[in-house]
């Protein structure tokens, strides 16, 4: 049985049996009851998912084609995919369970924000990503790739950069190389006033990245406030402790 790749869902298909091995490998490192497999397309990563023992497995697959592919070819994934986008379903389950995937690209983000919606629920999660994403997610503060993602996720879970991916570990090569990373929980989060300021302040401040904070954030202290010195520095100098702390002061 065939099936066909479509480009409106950045598909790529993952080839290489040694970054199967690598991914699964690092997977095993932690403990886990229930697992959650985002994108399994062609069943790359699934078919060693499956042999998993003693945990309890779900595939979240939005493509009609793929879904009958995989439980054609693997039979024992039947009854458990949820034929829908990860970025629609309901939460896969209401106990702790990690989350690994060759994630599609063209909505990498928005996974990673739906991974923080769900972190009470999510210890780990193991994700391929483009490499310039995966190297932002994982990026410091003072590097010209830390960002909106760095700080957000970073701020709930320890990130690891686990290795690069080439473009021939995938049917159809992508025009990019692709890298791995691990998002481990934080035990600890720094005090914020609310997760909501918190996530707000952090788009405002890199929303004008190149200007000294005071201009992207001057309708959200007041006057006297904006006069410290940390108002002087960019977004991209600040650590994740530095913008927690900022909320406190927030009007």
């Amino acid at each position: 049985m065939e099936y066909t790749l479509k480009k409106s869902l950045g598909q790529h298909f993952l080839k290489d049996e040694s970054v199967c091995h690598r991914i699964v490998a690092s997977l095993k490192e932690d403990t886990f009851s229930r697992l959650v497999e985002v994108g399994p397309g062609g069943g790359a990563l699934t078919k060693y998912l499956l042999e998993i023992p003693d945990i309890d497995f779900k595939a979240v697959e939005l493509d009609d084609e793929k879904v009958t592919y995989l439980e054609h070819t693997y039979p024992s994934v039947k009854g458990k995919i949820i034929h829908q986008s990860i970025l629609d379903v309901a939460i896969p389950f209401e106990e702790q369970f990690t989350v690994v995937g060759n994630f599609p690209y063209n909505i990498s983000s928005q996974i990673l924000f739906r991974i923080l919606e769900w972190k009470k629920h999510v210890p780990v999660m193991i994700g391929m990503f483009q490499k310039e994403v995966a190297e932002r997610v994982a990026s410091a503060s003072g590097s010209k790739e830390y960002g909106i993602l760095s700080v957000l996720v970073q701020a709930f879970y320890e990130v690891e950069y686990l290795f690069d991916v080439p473009q021939s570990a995938f049917n159809p090569p992508p025009k990019v190389m692709s890298g791995v990373i691990k998002l481990k929980r934080r035990e600890t989060v720094c005090d914020m006033k609310s997760e909501r300021a918190f996530f707000v302040l952090v788009k405002a401040a890199f929303n004008q990245r190149r200007k000294m904070l005071r201009n992207p954030l001057k309708g959200m202290f007041t006057p006297e406030t904006l006069q410290q010195e940390i108002f002087t520095k960019r977004a991209e100098q600040l650590s994740v402790a530095d913008f927690a702390a900022l909320t406190f002061l927030m009007k």
